[in-house]
């Protein structure tokens, strides 16, 4: 195992244990560890940044946007590049050791604040920095926790600082917990502690996201998305960066070559910003893991501009580009610094010599029920909730995958009774969102409030609904969690309703494999988290 790897960060993960010879995502073990020294050596910088705060010294925004696309970068599916995670961990060296001559004081330090290596050594330093290089289960598993959740906000952060949106607090803090990680006197108290502040965190920095999307593409409104194909080439979408999409839209103006979303990137239709492109044709395809038949049928370019690659398929990988934290080997790369433009000519030039794509469906889906949209409708909903028209709403947000097992989502969502509601963010909206469920006295049975991203939008309707309906607490409200997991971004989602006080979160289709029993005790006994069993019986536990 020493000298393949260990991974137990997604859902997905090799028997529900880890991945030890090679990542089921696709990750190579020379790039799995390459991504574990890469935090590793975060770590450290951030235990740098953080002593240099408490000596009331300042640390430069470019710092905190290098931590955050790096934690970024080592989220699931988002790059399989081992040399340019190599280029991150020098540079991540170098700042870090500009930094160290900033300190009056460097002997409260970690290891990690002063480890240095060459590029030749860097493969044997991973295998030493890993996962299971701390011993202790129940430790183990609460730095694990923490560090993912931290991922998952770096992402939103990083989204965030693409609209020129920073939030220093949040930085900050993103580094204290990065360093705490490598503090061996922290109890597991302790460690429980700082979990529920990232969860804290995470509700501001995803308010800090949904700022910066609505200041710059306004609130999201009730829209109807087309799913079929226009004649006109096209470029396809995928990832999550809204930024990235705006840069595309205004460089094809006039090109003859339409844009089309795919998997977490429809939501950016529901935003009034992005209608006035004309060339702006629709969502193709479904969740991130079908995208090997859906980007070789779409026929021209793909720019991924975060996470959810699948390795491509040789038929189609010299169509795909990759911008931002995202990256994979023999694709080409497209990047520039924070506030300036991208320049995406070589795949509109690609473009314009692809055929139209194949069409795979036709029709349309309705989504923009974010919560400005939702708050506009609150005297309907209302009214709803007190007539019995609405028994109850579900939160089945979150990720789709390719296990079998999360057709569970897909049942339990065509069998819920037809007075329940579905709130929903994220890709996990995939398994349901087109098929007919109905509405309720005009109100969609399925509220779709964007991307995981989005997340915010179902934690602010919840706490509407509390103070519409007078409630004390978020858990005496009609409204059930049955959420989907894959990744990091949910972590920290998971850890914001936790901190906002929301209990009896069902989590799937398996719990975290990171979590220890003891850990996994913890939030049973604090929290009520538990697993899914079957439909049946989970929708007598969870509606009645």
């Amino acid at each position: 195992m020493e000298n393949q790897m260990f991974c137990f960060q997604c859902q997905e993960t090799a028997g529900c244990k880890g991945c030890t010879i090679s990542g089921v995502c696709g990750k190579k073990p020379e790039v799995a560890r390459m991504q574990d020294l890469l935090v590793y050596v975060t770590k450290g910088l951030s235990a740098v940044t953080t002593e240099l705060r408490d000596e009331g010294k300042a640390v430069d925004a470019s710092v905190d946007h290098l931590v955050t696309v790096n934690l970024f970068t080592t989220i699931t599916n988002a790059n399989f590049d081992r040399e340019s995670i190599v280029a991150r961990i020098k540079e991540t060296l170098a700042v870090k050791d500009g930094l160290l001559g900033q300190l009056s004081g460097a002997s409260k330090l970690p290891k990690a604040a002063l480890f240095k290596a060459d590029e030749s050594a860097f493969d044997e330093e991973a295998k030493k920095v890993g996962v299971l290089a701390t011993r202790n289960e129940d430790i183990r598993s609460l730095r694990e926790l923490i560090t993912y959740g931290l991922k998952g906000l770096a992402a939103y952060t990083k989204h965030a600082n693409a609209l020129l949106k920073d939030d220093p607090e949040v930085d900050a803090f993103i580094q204290r917990a990065l360093a705490a990680t490598l503090d061996d006197s922290l109890t597991v108290n302790d460690l429980v502690a700082l979990t529920l502040e990232t969860g804290k965190y995470g509700v501001q920095g995803m308010a800090d996201l949904d700022e910066a999307n609505t200041s710059a593409y306004g609130n999201p409104e009730i829209t109807r998305v087309d799913i079929g194909v226009r004649t006109n080439p096209g470029i396809l979408v995928s990832g999550h960066d809204l930024k990235d999409l705006e840069m595309l839209l205004d460089q094809t103006q006039g090109t003859g070559v339409d844009v089309y979303t795919h998997s977490e990137m429809l939501p950016a239709h529901y935003y009034p910003f992005f209608k006035k492109y004309d060339n702006f044709a629709g969502n193709y395809g479904n969740a991130w893991w079908k995208q090997k038949e859906e980007f070789e049928s779409f026929n021209g370019p793909i720019l991924m501009t975060t996470n959810c690659i699948v390795p491509p398929k040789d038929s189609y990988k010299d169509r795909l580009f990759t911008t931002g934290a995202a990256g994979y080997p023999g694709c080409r790369h497209i990047d520039a610094p924070y506030g300036e433009k991208k320049d995406f000519s070589e795949i509109i030039e690609l473009a314009k010599k692809c055929p139209a794509p194949t069409e795979i469906e036709t029709g349309s889906i309705v989504g923009g029920f974010a919560h400005e949209q939702v708050f506009a409708l609150a005297d309907q909903v209302v009214d709803a909730v007190k007539s019995g028209a609405i028994r109850k709403f579900v939160v089945m947000a979150g990720c789709d995958g390719r296990m079998k097992s999360r057709e569970y989502y897909a049942e339990f969502a065509k069998k819920l009774p037809k007075d329940v509601v579905i709130l929903t963010a994220g890709c996990a909206k995939y398994k349901y969102n087109k098929r007919d469920l109905g509405d309720i006295g005009g109100i969609p049975r399925v509220l779709d409030a964007g991307q995981c991203n989005d997340s915010y939008s179902l934690a602010l309707i919840a706490l509407k609904l509390k103070e519409v309906f007078g409630k004390g607490d978020v858990n005496d409200l009609p409204i059930v969690y049955n959420i989907a997991w894959y990744e990091q971004k949910a972590v920290i989602v998971l850890l914001a309703l936790l901190s906002l006080g929301v209990k009896n979160i069902h989590l799937g289709p398996t719990l975290p494999a990171f979590l220890s029993p003891n850990v996994t005790k913890v939030l049973v006994d604090n929290f009520g988290i538990g697993g899914i069993t079957n439909v049946d019986d989970d929708l007598a536990t969870m509606i009645g």
